[in-house]
């Protein structure tokens, strides 16, 4: 027993050593770093440098002498702002600090006191002929996802005016960033961009003129940095040496490299308040039915684009494919040469060339609905060069006793490839068409890489603007759902094609 009781204490003990001891180990090394969220293409709040590749900016600059006064590991954290809640539940993310609007998300967060006065102003170009917010009326205005601009238009909050203001516009478009944004104003997509007065100021010295700003502000608000809500320790912890670097004048020279002297509001005398609104929470099927109701408005948008990408480019990819067998050389390079850079470079990369390719390089400026002409476009030329190269395996492996049994038969070309080699062709690539086809369903969530508004677009803005992920599972399912139909509708074709064997 003895030996028993002996035998149990030494593995308890090696238990211990080697899973228990670790843990308070990684708990302890977790506690010596301070994970920051931020959207990258934030200047001057957070952004990475070209020249050194850093990730740097005002809140990162505050964050780095917290850490250094702390003793602890500053991790600079790029994040998806559609899905900073996400990150910081999951516990990725110890904090969201980038420009982080306090305004409208006061009981959604535990929030440090004020340190930066902000407003919403408008951007138009110096040719545009607007000076007023008024003139906004019947014009396109691009702003970003999730942004305070957003919700100064059309959140719970925003005013009257804002509202009848945003009403006036012919469109309210969201883009992803703000490089987009200024991409789509200097090209003319759209005709003026909301956004906070520091990035506006930062971007407009960036881009070296052609901008003006209105001297009307949409809206004002306050930069805060929210952490999880009742994470009151570690919200204390940096708000004590935040103060700390204002009574020593850190915080203003910090302030002063950034430009932002005069938007720094920080002050010893704010109190923090943790007090959230008491609310009462929707039930889980009122909550999915209202998921469903906002999806759907954009389930439209994600069938129009797969049904017309393959009304256009099943047949152009037949085209391609007898360039491709040409025996015209120049034709089959010229071919060759279009399907490697198609096949070679990211659908997402040739959505942008032909939105804003027209505009930076012949010129061109182009109309507001050309927006989804060029999804429509884009998505096309890809899925054609798949397309053709799927036909030509298909049309090479119809054997060569077909054509010669033709040419004794007396059929001419067409007949001979529209009777005998079309329909064995069809047999041969149906699992491969199924499977572009699935893969068309999925890709049709990179159109918002022209800031066209899709079904994955629109969950991805609802699941950031109710903080939950259940939108995101919806549009999983709906993708499912679809991705479903279309295998079983291809496998039954699959089926009736077999008297070819």
């Amino acid at each position: 027993m003895k030996k028993q009781r002996a035998l149990i204490l030494a593995v308890l003990s090696a238990v211990i050593m080697t899973v228990i001891l670790p843990l308070n180990s990684a708990a302890e090394d977790l506690r010596s770093t301070f994970t920051v969220g931020f959207d990258a293409e934030f200047p001057p709040y957070g952004y990475q440098d070209t020249e050194t590749g850093e990730y740097v900016g005002f809140d990162l600059s505050l964050a780095q002498e917290v850490c250094d006064r702390r003793g602890w590991t500053l991790i600079k954290q790029p994040i998806d702002w559609n899905s900073k809640d996400m990150e910081l539940k999951t516990g990725a993310i110890d904090c969201i600090w980038n420009g982080f609007t306090m305004n409208g998300r006061e009981n959604d967060y535990t929030w440090s006191t004020p340190y930066v006065d902000n407003s919403q102003v408008a951007i138009v170009r110096d040719d545009s002929g607007i000076t007023e917010l008024s003139q906004l009326a019947g014009k396109i205005v691009a702003v970003q996802a999730d942004s305070s601009a957003l919700a100064a238009f059309t959140g719970d909050d925003a005013s009257e005016e804002n509202k009848a203001l945003a009403a006036s516009f012919a469109d309210l478009q969201q883009v992803g960033d703000y490089n987009s944004a200024f991409l789509n104003l200097q090209s003319g997509a759209v005709d003026a961009v909301c956004m906070d007065i520091g990035v506006a100021s930062y971007e407009m010295e960036a881009r070296g003129g052609g901008f003006t700003m209105l001297d009307e502000r949409i809206s004002s608000e306050e930069y805060g940095i929210g952490f999880l809500l009742g994470n009151t320790e570690l919200r204390d912890e940096v708000q004590e040496t935040l103060l700390e670097m204002l009574a020593d004048g850190t915080f203003d020279r910090i302030a002063e490299k950034w430009g932002l002297t005069d938007s720094v509001c920080l002050s010893a005398e704010d109190q923090i308040s943790d007090e959230a609104a008491a609310y009462e929470k929707a039930s889980f099927w009122d909550r999915l039915t209202s998921v469903c109701s906002q999806l759907l408005k954009g389930v439209g948008a994600s069938l129009a684009i797969f049904l017309l990408t393959l009304l256009f480019s099943l047949p152009l990819g037949l085209m391609i494919a007898f360039g491709r067998m040409s025996k015209f050389k120049p034709l089959s390079w010229l071919v060759k040469l279009y399907i490697s850079i198609v096949r070679g470079t990211p659908l997402m990369l040739q959505l942008l060339v032909v939105f804003f390719g027209p505009f930076f390089l012949f010129g061109v400026s182009t109309a507001g609905n050309y927006r989804f002409y060029a999804v429509i476009i884009g998505f096309s030329l890809n899925y054609a060069a798949y397309f053709a190269e799927i036909y030509r395996s298909g049309i090479q492996a119809v054997p060569t006793g077909q054509h010669e049994a033709c040419e004794i038969l007396g059929y001419s070309r067409p007949q001979k490839f529209f009777k005998i080699v079309f329909p064995q062709m069809l047999k041969n690539i149906i699992p491969s068409i199924t499977n572009e086809v699935i893969t068309l369903v999925k890709d049709t969530s990179l159109a918002f890489a022209i800031s066209y508004t899709e079904m994955f677009t629109l969950a991805k803005q609802v699941a950031a603007a109710e903080a939950t992920i259940m939108p995101l599972f919806v549009a999983g399912v709906f993708y499912y759902v679809f991705n479903f139909i279309v295998a079983m509708i291809m496998d039954k074709l699959e089926k009736k094609m077999n008297y070819f064997r």
